[in-house]
């Protein structure tokens, strides 16, 4: 059974500790802006919604990846960029609705959240809990799935 990063902006303070638990794992330093997870800032209604990679069923960014560097990491269903496949062309940022893979300039890679193997760091160093990793059927995945599915059909229309 897949986990996956259950968030609720409700409990979120925007105190950036999982930006910055991400970035040192995956970058080796603490820098939000190489983290795989963001925080938006409603500045005007003082609330912040983390947001990262949610793990699609129908993964548009691998599909759209040609050099199929985008896999399926079995143990964790996580997407995951081979940085050995991957040449920087940009275009799984594009097929990407949620916006949430990046392309890192140091590397000419793109970067995203794989869940760090099945020990999502976001999630270990979020204070308030705003940030957990729950089986996968308690986070209303499939509702999501379900309304970006019928936003796509519109689209389609």
């Amino acid at each position: 059974m897949h986990k996956s990063l259950n968030i609720d902006p409700g409990k979120c303070t925007g105190c950036l500790q999982c930006e910055l638990a991400c970035s040192l794992d995956n970058e080796g330093s603490f820098n939000p802006s190489k983290s795989r997870i963001k925080i938006f800032t409603f500045e005007d209604k003082g609330r912040f919604v983390p947001y990262t990679c949610t793990q699609c069923a129908e993964a548009w960014c691998a599909e759209a990846c040609p050099t199929h560097a985008i896999s399926v990491d079995k143990a964790t269903g996580a997407k995951v960029v081979s940085d050995a496949l991957c040449v920087g062309c940009k275009v799984c940022t594009i097929a990407c609705p949620f916006g949430t893979i990046n392309f890192n300039a140091d590397t000419g890679k793109v970067v995203k959240c794989d869940l760090c193997e099945g020990e999502p760091e976001c999630a270990k160093a979020c204070p308030t809990d705003a940030i957990t990793y729950v089986d996968a059927n308690w986070t209303g995945l499939d509702k999501m799935r379900a309304s970006a599915a019928s936003a796509d059909a519109a689209a389609k229309a």
